[in-house]
Protein backbone atom coordinates (compact mmCIF):
# COMPACT_ATOMS: atom_id res chain seq x y z
CA UNK A 1 0.00 0.00 0.00
CA UNK A 2 1.78 2.97 -0.62
CA UNK A 3 0.87 6.32 1.56
CA UNK A 4 -0.60 4.93 4.54
CA UNK A 5 -2.63 6.96 6.90
CA UNK A 6 -2.51 4.39 9.36
CA UNK A 7 0.75 2.26 9.58
CA UNK A 8 1.53 -0.08 12.71
CA UNK A 9 4.60 -2.03 13.15
CA UNK A 10 5.05 -4.79 15.55
CA UNK A 11 2.83 -3.14 17.94
CA UNK A 12 2.70 -4.29 21.77
CA UNK A 13 1.13 -3.47 24.94
CA UNK A 14 2.43 -4.94 28.19
CA UNK A 15 0.25 -4.98 31.70
CA UNK A 16 2.17 -5.70 35.18
CA UNK A 17 -0.95 -7.05 36.88
CA UNK A 18 -1.78 -5.29 40.50
CA UNK A 19 0.30 -2.46 39.07
CA UNK A 20 -1.10 1.01 38.64
CA UNK A 21 -1.23 1.66 34.20
CA UNK A 22 -0.06 5.26 33.18
CA UNK A 23 -0.38 6.82 29.95
CA UNK A 24 2.47 9.17 29.06
CA UNK A 25 3.71 9.75 32.16
CA UNK A 26 5.41 13.54 33.44
CA UNK A 27 9.34 13.53 33.82
CA UNK A 28 8.46 14.43 37.53
CA UNK A 29 6.32 11.16 37.75
CA UNK A 30 8.73 8.98 36.80
CA UNK A 31 11.14 10.63 39.24
CA UNK A 32 9.09 10.98 42.05
CA UNK A 33 8.40 6.44 41.51
CA UNK A 34 11.83 6.23 41.23
CA UNK A 35 12.96 7.93 44.26
CA UNK A 36 9.54 5.98 46.31
CA UNK A 37 11.53 2.73 44.84
CA UNK A 38 15.44 3.23 46.24
CA UNK A 39 15.99 0.77 48.95
CA UNK A 40 12.67 -1.41 48.48
CA UNK A 41 12.55 -5.14 46.95
CA UNK A 42 12.36 -4.98 43.49
CA UNK A 43 8.25 -6.89 43.46
CA UNK A 44 7.62 -9.07 40.60
CA UNK A 45 4.44 -8.66 38.99
CA UNK A 46 2.58 -11.07 36.91
CA UNK A 47 2.48 -9.94 32.85
CA UNK A 48 -0.12 -9.68 30.79
CA UNK A 49 -0.17 -8.84 26.88
CA UNK A 50 -3.08 -7.32 25.87
CA UNK A 51 -1.31 -6.90 22.18
CA UNK A 52 1.31 -8.79 20.63
CA UNK A 53 3.08 -8.30 17.49
CA UNK A 54 0.44 -6.58 15.63
CA UNK A 55 1.47 -5.44 12.11
CA UNK A 56 -1.25 -3.64 9.92
CA UNK A 57 -1.90 -0.53 7.24
CA UNK A 58 -4.68 1.48 6.15
CA UNK A 59 -4.42 4.01 3.14
CA UNK A 60 -5.70 7.07 3.14
CA UNK A 61 -9.46 7.17 2.59
CA UNK A 62 -10.30 3.76 3.51
CA UNK A 63 -13.05 3.03 6.67
CA UNK A 64 -11.23 -0.40 8.07
CA UNK A 65 -12.54 -2.81 10.51
CA UNK A 66 -11.59 -4.52 13.31
CA UNK A 67 -13.18 -7.35 14.53
CA UNK A 68 -12.66 -9.82 17.21
CA UNK A 69 -14.26 -11.63 20.49
CA UNK A 70 -14.53 -9.30 23.58
CA UNK A 71 -10.58 -9.18 25.37
CA UNK A 72 -9.13 -9.69 21.61
CA UNK A 73 -7.03 -6.49 22.49
CA UNK A 74 -9.37 -4.26 19.94
CA UNK A 75 -9.67 -1.30 22.92
CA UNK A 76 -6.86 -1.78 23.49
CA UNK A 77 -4.78 -1.33 20.04
CA UNK A 78 -7.44 2.02 19.77
CA UNK A 79 -6.20 3.81 22.46
CA UNK A 80 -2.75 3.05 21.23
CA UNK A 81 -3.66 4.46 18.00
CA UNK A 82 -5.15 7.71 19.75
CA UNK A 83 -2.57 8.48 21.52
CA UNK A 84 -4.13 7.08 25.45
CA UNK A 85 -1.51 5.11 25.89
CA UNK A 86 1.81 4.39 24.60
CA UNK A 87 3.10 0.56 23.18
CA UNK A 88 5.04 -1.26 24.91
CA UNK A 89 6.67 -2.79 21.88
CA UNK A 90 7.01 -1.57 18.04
CA UNK A 91 5.95 1.85 16.32
CA UNK A 92 2.85 3.28 15.29
CA UNK A 93 2.82 6.09 12.41
CA UNK A 94 -0.28 8.49 11.59
CA UNK A 95 -0.44 10.56 8.74
CA UNK A 96 -3.24 13.63 9.79
CA UNK A 97 -5.46 14.84 13.01
CA UNK A 98 -7.13 12.12 14.92
CA UNK A 99 -10.60 12.13 16.09
CA UNK A 100 -11.46 9.14 18.65
CA UNK A 101 -14.50 8.20 19.87
CA UNK A 102 -13.12 5.34 22.27
CA UNK A 103 -16.33 5.48 24.83
CA UNK A 104 -19.42 7.78 26.07
CA UNK A 105 -17.94 11.53 26.34
CA UNK A 106 -14.39 10.71 26.18
CA UNK A 107 -12.36 13.74 26.22
CA UNK A 108 -15.63 16.17 27.56
CA UNK A 109 -14.55 17.73 30.66
CA UNK A 110 -17.76 16.99 32.95
CA UNK A 111 -17.95 20.68 34.02
CA UNK A 112 -18.23 22.59 31.16
CA UNK A 113 -20.94 23.16 28.38
CA UNK A 114 -21.86 21.21 25.43
CA UNK A 115 -20.73 24.52 23.27
CA UNK A 116 -17.35 24.67 25.92
CA UNK A 117 -16.40 21.08 25.38
CA UNK A 118 -17.09 21.64 21.54
CA UNK A 119 -14.64 24.38 21.50
CA UNK A 120 -12.43 22.33 23.88
CA UNK A 121 -12.44 19.27 21.50
CA UNK A 122 -11.52 21.30 18.61
CA UNK A 123 -8.69 22.66 20.24
CA UNK A 124 -7.46 19.83 21.26
CA UNK A 125 -7.16 18.76 17.36
CA UNK A 126 -5.75 21.49 16.40
CA UNK A 127 -8.16 23.29 14.60
CA UNK A 128 -8.49 26.82 14.78
CA UNK A 129 -11.63 28.75 16.92
CA UNK A 130 -13.04 30.06 13.28
CA UNK A 131 -12.93 26.35 11.96
CA UNK A 132 -14.89 25.30 15.16
CA UNK A 133 -17.44 27.94 14.73
CA UNK A 134 -18.41 27.52 11.10
CA UNK A 135 -19.16 23.58 11.72
CA UNK A 136 -20.97 24.25 15.39
CA UNK A 137 -24.50 24.65 13.91
CA UNK A 138 -24.27 21.18 12.14
CA UNK A 139 -22.71 19.45 15.26
CA UNK A 140 -25.77 20.45 17.73
CA UNK A 141 -28.14 19.72 15.22
CA UNK A 142 -26.38 16.39 14.54
CA UNK A 143 -26.48 16.06 17.88
CA UNK A 144 -30.21 17.21 19.00
CA UNK A 145 -28.85 18.90 22.29
CA UNK A 146 -30.14 22.49 20.78
CA UNK A 147 -31.68 23.33 24.48
CA UNK A 148 -29.15 21.94 26.16
CA UNK A 149 -25.97 23.32 24.49
CA UNK A 150 -25.51 25.36 27.32
CA UNK A 151 -25.71 23.10 30.01
CA UNK A 152 -22.74 21.30 32.01
CA UNK A 153 -22.35 18.01 30.45
CA UNK A 154 -22.54 15.90 33.76
CA UNK A 155 -25.98 16.79 33.54
CA UNK A 156 -26.37 15.07 30.26
CA UNK A 157 -28.60 11.60 29.79
CA UNK A 158 -25.91 9.13 28.04
CA UNK A 159 -27.81 9.20 24.59
CA UNK A 160 -27.46 12.90 24.74
CA UNK A 161 -23.67 12.50 26.01
CA UNK A 162 -23.65 9.70 23.34
CA UNK A 163 -24.63 11.91 20.47
CA UNK A 164 -22.70 15.09 21.06
CA UNK A 165 -19.19 12.88 21.59
CA UNK A 166 -20.14 11.23 18.41
CA UNK A 167 -21.46 14.77 16.75
CA UNK A 168 -18.03 16.16 17.64
CA UNK A 169 -15.57 13.35 16.70
CA UNK A 170 -17.01 13.53 13.31
CA UNK A 171 -18.00 16.33 12.49
CA UNK A 172 -14.55 18.85 13.27
CA UNK A 173 -12.86 17.49 10.05
CA UNK A 174 -10.32 14.59 11.60
CA UNK A 175 -7.95 12.94 9.08
CA UNK A 176 -8.34 10.40 10.73
CA UNK A 177 -11.58 9.38 12.46
CA UNK A 178 -11.24 5.83 15.36
CA UNK A 179 -14.63 4.46 16.51
CA UNK A 180 -15.62 2.31 18.78
CA UNK A 181 -18.35 -0.27 20.22
CA UNK A 182 -19.62 2.76 21.66
CA UNK A 183 -22.38 3.15 18.64
CA UNK A 184 -23.90 0.12 20.68
CA UNK A 185 -25.47 2.51 23.58
CA UNK A 186 -27.19 4.63 21.31
CA UNK A 187 -30.98 3.92 19.84
CA UNK A 188 -31.43 2.30 16.24
CA UNK A 189 -32.07 5.46 14.63
CA UNK A 190 -28.68 7.27 15.96
CA UNK A 191 -26.75 4.04 15.03
CA UNK A 192 -27.96 4.55 11.75
CA UNK A 193 -27.39 8.50 11.84
CA UNK A 194 -23.84 7.26 12.71
CA UNK A 195 -23.35 4.60 10.19
CA UNK A 196 -24.47 7.14 7.22
CA UNK A 197 -22.12 9.50 8.94
CA UNK A 198 -19.25 7.76 8.77
CA UNK A 199 -20.63 6.81 5.43
CA UNK A 200 -19.99 10.42 4.38
CA UNK A 201 -16.55 11.10 6.04
CA UNK A 202 -15.21 7.87 4.07
CA UNK A 203 -16.82 9.62 0.98
CA UNK A 204 -14.44 12.60 1.49
CA UNK A 205 -11.39 10.96 1.50
CA UNK A 206 -11.04 10.40 5.30
CA UNK A 207 -9.52 7.78 6.94
CA UNK A 208 -11.94 5.79 9.79
CA UNK A 209 -10.87 2.67 12.11
CA UNK A 210 -14.06 1.30 12.71
CA UNK A 211 -14.77 -1.29 15.79
CA UNK A 212 -18.44 -3.33 15.88
CA UNK A 213 -19.46 -6.38 16.82
CA UNK A 214 -22.05 -5.74 14.08
CA UNK A 215 -20.73 -7.51 11.52
CA UNK A 216 -23.39 -6.20 9.22
CA UNK A 217 -22.45 -2.85 9.84
CA UNK A 218 -18.79 -4.09 9.62
CA UNK A 219 -19.54 -5.26 6.13
CA UNK A 220 -21.69 -2.55 4.86
CA UNK A 221 -18.56 0.35 5.70
CA UNK A 222 -15.67 -1.60 5.12
CA UNK A 223 -13.48 -3.04 1.85
CA UNK A 224 -11.08 -4.25 4.32
CA UNK A 225 -11.20 -5.51 7.80
CA UNK A 226 -8.92 -7.01 10.14
CA UNK A 227 -9.03 -10.26 13.41
CA UNK A 228 -7.23 -10.29 16.59
CA UNK A 229 -7.96 -12.98 19.10
CA UNK A 230 -5.74 -12.68 22.32
CA UNK A 231 -4.07 -9.59 21.30
CA UNK A 232 -2.56 -10.77 18.03
CA UNK A 233 -3.45 -10.73 14.52
CA UNK A 234 -5.25 -13.48 12.74
CA UNK A 235 -6.39 -12.24 9.19
CA UNK A 236 -6.32 -9.19 7.56
CA UNK A 237 -8.20 -8.73 3.82
CA UNK A 238 -11.39 -8.38 2.36
CA UNK A 239 -14.37 -7.73 5.16
CA UNK A 240 -16.10 -11.20 3.60
CA UNK A 241 -13.16 -13.40 4.27
CA UNK A 242 -12.10 -12.05 7.75
CA UNK A 243 -15.99 -11.91 8.74
CA UNK A 244 -16.46 -15.68 7.91
CA UNK A 245 -13.01 -16.95 9.79
CA UNK A 246 -14.56 -15.01 12.46
CA UNK A 247 -17.70 -16.40 12.28
CA UNK A 248 -15.92 -20.10 12.48
CA UNK A 249 -13.92 -19.04 15.23
CA UNK A 250 -17.35 -18.48 17.44
CA UNK A 251 -18.76 -21.78 16.42
CA UNK A 252 -15.81 -23.80 17.66
CA UNK A 253 -15.68 -21.72 20.85
CA UNK A 254 -19.23 -22.29 21.10
CA UNK A 255 -18.75 -25.43 21.19
CA UNK A 256 -16.17 -26.03 24.01
CA UNK A 257 -17.00 -26.77 27.73
CA UNK A 258 -18.99 -24.20 29.23
CA UNK A 259 -17.26 -25.24 32.20
CA UNK A 260 -13.59 -24.75 31.23
CA UNK A 261 -14.36 -21.66 29.13
CA UNK A 262 -11.65 -18.90 31.33
CA UNK A 263 -12.99 -16.02 29.21
CA UNK A 264 -15.75 -15.19 31.36
CA UNK A 265 -16.05 -11.75 33.76
CA UNK A 266 -17.43 -11.93 37.01
CA UNK A 267 -16.98 -11.95 40.80
CA UNK A 268 -17.57 -15.97 40.23
CA UNK A 269 -20.08 -16.53 43.09
CA UNK A 270 -21.54 -18.65 40.95
CA UNK A 271 -20.85 -20.44 37.41
CA UNK A 272 -22.72 -21.51 34.67
CA UNK A 273 -22.21 -25.45 34.36
CA UNK A 274 -23.73 -26.54 30.79
CA UNK A 275 -26.67 -25.29 28.51
CA UNK A 276 -29.28 -27.14 27.03
CA UNK A 277 -32.25 -27.39 25.36
CA UNK A 278 -35.60 -29.79 26.54
CA UNK A 279 -38.93 -29.97 24.64
CA UNK A 280 -42.06 -32.57 26.22
CA UNK A 281 -40.37 -35.34 24.86
CA UNK A 282 -36.89 -34.73 26.84
CA UNK A 283 -34.10 -33.69 25.51
CA UNK A 284 -33.06 -32.44 21.97
CA UNK A 285 -29.99 -31.04 19.97
CA UNK A 286 -32.31 -28.88 17.51
CA UNK A 287 -35.01 -27.30 18.73
CA UNK A 288 -38.55 -26.23 16.50
CA UNK A 289 -39.26 -23.39 15.47
CA UNK A 290 -43.01 -22.97 16.77
CA UNK A 291 -43.02 -25.76 19.45
CA UNK A 292 -42.32 -25.67 23.31
CA UNK A 293 -38.35 -25.72 24.41
CA UNK A 294 -37.03 -25.19 27.66
CA UNK A 295 -33.50 -23.89 27.72
CA UNK A 296 -31.40 -25.44 30.98
CA UNK A 297 -28.63 -23.41 32.81
CA UNK A 298 -26.98 -25.33 35.05
CA UNK A 299 -24.51 -23.31 37.76
CA UNK A 300 -22.61 -24.25 40.59
CA UNK A 301 -21.64 -21.77 43.73
CA UNK A 302 -17.77 -22.99 44.08
CA UNK A 303 -17.95 -22.26 47.96
CA UNK A 304 -20.87 -24.33 48.48
CA UNK A 305 -23.05 -21.16 49.90
CA UNK A 306 -26.92 -20.64 48.73
CA UNK A 307 -26.98 -18.24 46.17
CA UNK A 308 -29.85 -15.15 47.62
CA UNK A 309 -31.36 -12.63 45.03
CA UNK A 310 -30.21 -13.72 41.62
CA UNK A 311 -30.89 -12.78 38.26
CA UNK A 312 -30.17 -14.86 34.92
CA UNK A 313 -30.29 -13.79 31.77
CA UNK A 314 -29.87 -15.24 28.05
CA UNK A 315 -29.16 -13.38 24.83
CA UNK A 316 -29.85 -15.60 21.45
CA UNK A 317 -27.73 -13.71 18.97
CA UNK A 318 -27.36 -14.13 14.84
CA UNK A 319 -24.15 -15.38 13.80
CA UNK A 320 -23.36 -12.16 12.81
CA UNK A 321 -23.48 -10.48 16.05
CA UNK A 322 -27.17 -9.15 15.96
CA UNK A 323 -28.97 -9.66 18.92
CA UNK A 324 -32.50 -11.19 17.93
CA UNK A 325 -34.18 -12.30 21.79
CA UNK A 326 -33.10 -11.64 24.81
CA UNK A 327 -34.77 -13.60 27.89
CA UNK A 328 -34.48 -11.97 31.12
CA UNK A 329 -35.79 -13.76 34.86
CA UNK A 330 -36.42 -10.38 36.62
CA UNK A 331 -37.88 -8.47 33.52
CA UNK A 332 -40.26 -11.71 33.01
CA UNK A 333 -41.33 -11.07 36.98
CA UNK A 334 -39.67 -14.39 38.74
CA UNK A 335 -37.75 -13.22 41.64
CA UNK A 336 -35.39 -16.09 42.54
CA UNK A 337 -34.85 -15.23 46.28
CA UNK A 338 -32.73 -18.19 47.52
CA UNK A 339 -31.00 -21.03 45.44
CA UNK A 340 -29.28 -23.99 46.38
CA UNK A 341 -25.24 -23.84 45.77
CA UNK A 342 -25.63 -26.71 42.62
CA UNK A 343 -28.89 -26.98 40.28
CA UNK A 344 -30.45 -25.44 37.04
CA UNK A 345 -32.89 -22.79 36.14
CA UNK A 346 -35.26 -22.69 33.51
CA UNK A 347 -35.67 -20.24 30.87
CA UNK A 348 -39.38 -22.18 29.36
CA UNK A 349 -40.34 -20.55 25.90
CA UNK A 350 -43.94 -21.55 24.89
CA UNK A 351 -43.37 -21.12 21.30
CA UNK A 352 -40.25 -20.73 20.14
CA UNK A 353 -40.37 -17.75 17.65
CA UNK A 354 -36.99 -18.22 16.01
CA UNK A 355 -36.83 -18.98 12.30
CA UNK A 356 -34.66 -21.98 11.15
CA UNK A 357 -31.18 -20.81 11.39
CA UNK A 358 -28.20 -21.03 13.72
CA UNK A 359 -28.12 -18.81 16.39
CA UNK A 360 -25.44 -18.15 19.04
CA UNK A 361 -26.09 -18.00 23.18
CA UNK A 362 -24.70 -15.43 25.61
CA UNK A 363 -25.41 -16.50 29.59
CA UNK A 364 -25.54 -13.77 31.85
CA UNK A 365 -26.42 -13.92 36.04
CA UNK A 366 -26.04 -11.61 39.10
CA UNK A 367 -26.52 -12.38 42.79
CA UNK A 368 -27.09 -9.27 44.86
CA UNK A 369 -27.06 -6.95 42.99
CA UNK A 370 -23.08 -8.41 41.23
CA UNK A 371 -22.48 -9.75 38.21
CA UNK A 372 -21.69 -13.12 39.00
CA UNK A 373 -21.17 -14.80 36.00
CA UNK A 374 -20.96 -13.64 32.06
CA UNK A 375 -20.12 -15.84 29.31
CA UNK A 376 -20.68 -14.40 25.73
CA UNK A 377 -21.12 -17.29 22.83
CA UNK A 378 -21.49 -19.82 25.40
CA UNK A 379 -23.29 -22.07 22.98
CA UNK A 380 -23.96 -22.60 19.59
CA UNK A 381 -28.29 -23.29 19.17
CA UNK A 382 -29.51 -24.76 15.22
CA UNK A 383 -33.58 -24.19 15.44
CA UNK A 384 -35.26 -26.86 13.00
CA UNK A 385 -37.61 -25.64 10.51
CA UNK A 386 -41.34 -25.47 11.48
CA UNK A 387 -44.75 -24.28 11.03
CA UNK A 388 -45.13 -21.30 13.27
CA UNK A 389 -48.39 -19.92 11.88
CA UNK A 390 -50.09 -23.25 11.13
CA UNK A 391 -50.50 -21.69 7.29
CA UNK A 392 -48.20 -24.24 5.94
CA UNK A 393 -46.19 -21.46 4.63
CA UNK A 394 -42.82 -21.56 4.10
CA UNK A 395 -40.48 -18.06 5.47
CA UNK A 396 -38.54 -16.42 2.60
CA UNK A 397 -35.03 -17.59 2.39
CA UNK A 398 -32.36 -15.17 4.75
CA UNK A 399 -35.45 -14.30 7.03
CA UNK A 400 -34.06 -13.36 10.32
CA UNK A 401 -35.99 -11.99 13.03
CA UNK A 402 -38.33 -13.09 15.84
CA UNK A 403 -42.02 -14.25 15.04
CA UNK A 404 -44.66 -13.14 16.41
CA UNK A 405 -48.98 -14.03 16.52
CA UNK A 406 -50.58 -12.36 14.01
CA UNK A 407 -54.11 -12.02 12.02
CA UNK A 408 -54.35 -10.02 9.09
CA UNK A 409 -58.01 -8.65 7.85
CA UNK A 410 -59.60 -5.65 6.72
CA UNK A 411 -62.37 -4.30 8.88
CA UNK A 412 -65.42 -2.51 6.69
CA UNK A 413 -67.67 -0.16 7.35
CA UNK A 414 -71.32 -0.68 7.94
CA UNK A 415 -72.41 0.52 4.91
CA UNK A 416 -69.85 -1.17 2.41
CA UNK A 417 -71.19 -4.46 1.09
CA UNK A 418 -69.63 -7.17 1.75
CA UNK A 419 -66.47 -8.99 -0.25
CA UNK A 420 -67.32 -11.98 -2.26
CA UNK A 421 -65.52 -14.95 -1.75
CA UNK A 422 -63.08 -15.01 -5.18
CA UNK A 423 -63.94 -16.84 -8.07
CA UNK A 424 -61.09 -19.24 -8.42
CA UNK A 425 -62.10 -20.64 -11.58
CA UNK A 426 -62.04 -16.55 -13.02
CA UNK A 427 -58.64 -17.20 -12.64
CA UNK A 428 -57.75 -20.02 -14.91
Amino acid sequence: MSDPAVYAEHVGKRYRLGELQASYRLLTETITQRMRSIGQPRATRPEFWALRDVDFEVPAGETFGIIGHNGAGKSTLLKILSRVTPPTTGEIRLRGRVGALLEVGSGFHQELTGRENIFLNGAILGMRRREIARKFDEIVEFAEVEEFIDTPVKRYSTGMYLRLAFGVAAHLEPEILIVDEVLSVGDLAFQEKCLGRMERVAGEGRTVLFVSHNLTAVRKLCPRSMLLSQGCKVLEGPTADVISEYVSSVQSEAATSLSGRKDREGTGRFRFQSVGFESAKGRIDMPVTGDGVDIVLAYESPDGRPIRNAIFAVGIYTLFGTLILQCQSDVAGTAFKTLPPRGEVRCRIPRLPLPAGRYTLNLFGTAAGDIADWVQRASELTVAEGDFFGSGQRLPEGHQSVLVEQEWFAPLNVEDEPIPALDRDLLR
